[in-house]
């Protein structure tokens, strides 16, 4: 139980660090990476749900056995960003930097996968 904790929580702080910067870079992210955001509603949509995501990630690390069921779409959530990114990179419908994000998603999955395995259903 305690791997799970270590892990939700770590993928929250880290999430919440990561995305948060991304409110503020959107003219930034459209000079040095186009082409520029033609709908922002789905930039912010994104960035907005994937910052609550960390904050279910750190509900989860909080008692692990009674949000155990939350892991599991806290793994599909994770598996959504990790293999459409590389699928677009191979159809070159987006960069290659994407693709480490990507990465980190994937290295989270694994990490999730075994948390759950870890963790009783029951105290």
């Amino acid at each position: 139980m305690q791997f799970a904790r270590r892990v939700f929580f770590a993928s929250g702080v880290y999430g919440i660090l990561v995305l948060t910067p991304l409110y503020f870079l959107e003219s930034r992210l459209n000079e040095q990476l186009p082409p520029p955001i033609t709908h922002p509603e789905y930039y912010y949509g994104f960035v907005g749900t994937a910052l609550i995501w960390q904050f279910v990630f750190l509900l989860i690390a909080n008692h692990p056995i009674k949000y155990r069921p939350l892991m599991l779409l806290g793994v599909l959530e994770k598996v959504v960003y990790g293999f459409a990114v590389p699928i677009l990179v191979a159809t070159g419908r987006t960069s290659f930097v994407a693709l480490v994000g990507s990465s980190i998603d994937l290295v989270w999955l694994v990490l999730f996968a075994i948390a759950y395995g870890k963790t009783p259903d029951k105290e």
